[in-house]
């Protein structure tokens, strides 16, 4: 017989549909050989028939399993077709998969991979490095990336990470899309979404850093920020009041603001392009921008320096807060009396040795008994090492005191020693302002 399309088309029919199958599982399982048996278990009358006609002999029709040796239904296809079982099939669809075969290259494939990876010098001078690729093999990352045949993404990360590494420690920060077009030739090949390669990145920055990779796009924006790339200069920013400091164009700016006791938005794109030194001895922290507009508004340039997180610290935020601590200054915090605020003070108080300001479980308690709102505490409990009966009045009470409802009792703080002072500006920030300005405000 040859192999002519009717001749093997009649495999299609119903009656040998789970036969080939149970071909075609045993010839992937050995390498394409034909050994052993295969079986039907309750097979229709159709499919007995058939069998009956592969091998010559009867099977009554209360057999319950048929089971016939492959290389009987390989000779039966050879005689009908004069094709192989192996080649009939692959012509019916699809082609044989030999699971040993797609193992080793598998692991081959993966050998290769890893080996690129300790090709770079980063692997023998970072520890960090090298616990980024041991993770990408064991958790499975490298073998999605084979199977998806996008292992140029590995690459491409490692490109990436070189690239970060190799800049002087003097240049300036870099946009991330000129990072992406220096490393990978396209410029949106890092951004939020574009597959695999930012998520390869960032997994190995946040190692580098020894911390937990976070979601969300600030928290992405922080973390590229940390090693001098700028993913949204503008859209970052961070709210102050009364905040002085030295410096061509930004500096300028926030010392003529503080003059006038003007509310300022700095921008992350400013902090960058328009460095400069902040030389304060106490900053405040509030989180809520209510609280800043009210020092504002009452207080003008009596209030003390005062920087709001709107929410989630922002990388304008972090970049500006490094600043002040740096020049030997100390930041003193307030928020949210909730699980998320007091999370936020601990964050702060670990990364920058912030100091709880209002943060005491008297000033909850006052907070509570004054406070004729019910709100129950949500989220996991947070511990408060700075003083742990807050943590123990919190869960005992459980009512959240947010920062808007204690405004009084915090610029109350603020107006002790302006009105100390006599002419209604607080001596932090008055012994801050250059010379020209404190005599504008005399």
């Amino acid at each position: 017989m040859t192999g002519s399309t009717e001749a093997y088309e009649r495999y299609r029919a119903p009656e040998f549909r789970r036969l080939l199958a149970a071909a075609r599982r045993s010839l992937e399982r050995n390498g394409g050989k034909v050994k052993g048996s295969i079986g039907l278990a309750n097979p229709t009358p159709a499919e007995r028939n058939a069998i009956i006609g592969i091998t010559g002999t009867y099977r009554s029709a209360d057999v319950r399993r048929i089971t016939i040796p492959l290389s009987a239904l390989e000779q039966s296809v050879r005689n009908v077709t004069g094709m192989a079982l192996r080649d009939v099939l692959e012509r019916i669809g699809p082609e044989l998969r030999f699971r040993a075969d797609e193992r080793t290259a598998l692991d081959q494939a993966r050998q290769s991979v890893l080996a690129e990876g300790e090709a770079s010098p980063l692997h023998a001078e970072h520890s960090w490095y090298r616990q980024w690729l041991a993770s990408l093999a064991s958790d499975g990352t490298i073998t999605a990336l084979i199977n998806k045949e996008d292992t140029h993404l590995f690459s491409q990360a490692v490109r990436v990470l070189e690239h970060l590494y190799n800049r002087p420690s003097d240049a300036p920060p870099i946009m991330l899309p000129a990072l992406a077009d220096a490393t990978t030739g396209d410029t949106k090949a890092l951004n939020p979404g574009r597959g695999s390669l930012p998520t390869l990145v960032l997994r190995a920055l946040a190692m580098a850093r020894g911390i937990p990779l976070e979601s969300g796009a600030e928290a992405r924006r922080e973390l590229w920020d940390a090693f001098d790339v700028i993913v949204d200069d503008l859209a970052s920013r961070v709210l102050v009041l009364n905040l002085p400091a030295t410096g061509q164009g930004l500096g300028q700016w926030l010392t003529d603001a503080a003059r006038y006791g003007t509310p300022f938005h700095v921008t992350l794109h400013q902090l960058i392009t328009l460095p400069i030194a902040v030389n304060l001895p106490t900053v405040y922290v509030c989180e809520n921008p209510a609280v800043l507009r009210r020092a504002a508004g009452e207080l003008g340039v009596g209030s003390p320096p005062l920087i709001c997180t709107e929410g989630r610290p922002s990388t304008a935020f972090h970049r500006l807060a490094r600043l002040i601590i740096e020049a030997g200054g100390t930041l003193r915090y307030h928020g949210d009396f909730d699980w998320p605020g007091i999370d936020m003070t601990n964050q702060l108080r670990t990364r920058y040795q912030a100091e709880p300001w209002r943060m005491s479980a008297t000033d909850y308690l006052s907070a509570v008994r004054a406070d004729s709102d019910h709100i129950p505490l949500s989220g996991k409990a947070q511990d408060t090492a700075w003083e742990p009966g807050l943590a123990e009045a919190m869960k005992r009470e459980n009512r959240a005191v947010y920062e808007e409802a204690v405004a009084d009792v915090l610029l109350a703080d603020w107006k002790g020693p302006a009105r100390k002072e006599g002419d209604g500006q607080a001596p932090g920030l008055r012994h801050c302002l250059p010379h020209e300005v404190q005599e504008h405000a005399q």
